[in-house]
């Protein structure tokens, strides 16, 4: 009798390791990733220490977003890029000379859709109490939204001292799908906008928005040297609305190739859990 208890026990054991093995870990190219429930925030799958502080580059953007939402302040009025908004730490280019004008509405949109710099830039600027009233304002929504280990220094995100742990990144982008703007002006395609004399045809940043078979409700990549390639979302997974942080991805196209594999992988019923400086581990998915 203990010796058939013993045989089903073990044979128990080795299906649940047979169907981990055929769940397997996701071939991420990220360092570090976190989905979870976009409703509960439950997690779902994870690699890396989900408290450690991270650059999170343009994702930042997400932040300067909500800023200018609960500002209040016109969405028609007219800004101006201005010498000070010009990227003097990274030397990036932007398509908005200096002069440009445009309406807080068209700077929103390029700043959230095609990761324009100077329009983040140029947004923080026109705020009462100029950028520094703006950074304080990020900072503090980002203790009202429990980001206990974020920093906000740029409102455009290539200072690496803009930093947030993954956790805080899916508390701050449940946050951001609660407006409508955001939602739409993340996951626009293109969108054309007059700069000088000229109409201007600026795109998505991740190419996914354009495809039939992923339905995004939210989005926004990032890239710095020091932050990788990075991208966070809302996308429906089997039905089930989630949220994806994918974290210092090497490869230009590697975070988008990264969450079409983590997609396919969940919907086949693998998850991941990892206990705080360990290797990950294989566990059975839940829901």
């Amino acid at each position: 009798m203990l010796r058939r208890l013993v045989q089903r026990g073990i044979f128990a054991i080795l299906l649940v390791m047979v169907s981990w093995a055929q769940a397997g870990e996701p071939p991420l190219k990220s360092e570090s990733f976190l989905v979870a429930d976009a409703r509960s925030l439950e997690r779902i799958a994870l690699r890396g220490d989900p408290a450690e502080p991270m650059p999170i580059a343009s994702i930042t953007k997400l932040m300067t977003a909500m800023v200018v939402l609960e500002s209040h302040l016109p969405l028609d009025e007219t800004i101006t890029v201005g010498q000070e908004d010009i990227d003097t730490l990274k030397g990036t280019r932007s398509r908005l000379p200096v002069g440009t004008r445009l309406t807080r509405r068209e700077a929103l949109l390029l700043a959230l859709m095609a990761s324009e710099n100077r329009a983040a830039m140029a947004l923080s600027r026109h705020y009462p109490g100029g950028r520094p009233a703006f950074l304080q304002a990020m900072n503090v929504k980002a203790r009202m939204l429990g980001m206990r280990n974020s920093r906000f220094v740029d409102p455009a995100g290539l200072n690496p001292g803009n930093v947030a742990s993954m956790q805080d990144l899916v508390k701050m982008v449940r946050a951001a799908s609660e407006y409508p703007l955001i939602r739409d002006f993340s996951t626009r395609e293109q969108a054309a906008v007059q700069v000088g004399r000229r109409l201007v045809q600026f795109g998505t940043t991740n190419r996914l928005v354009k495809r039939d078979d992923w339905h995004i409700t939210l989005q926004k990549t990032g890239y710095t040297s020091e932050a990788g390639r990075c991208l966070v979302m809302i996308s429906e997974v089997s039905g089930r609305p989630v949220i994806m942080v994918l974290m210092n991805s090497q490869g230009k196209l590697t975070r988008v190739a990264d969450a079409q594999r983590l997609r396919r992988w969940l919907e086949t019923g693998g998850s991941v859990t990892e206990a705080r400086g360990g290797k990950p581990r294989l566990a059975a998915h839940r829901g």
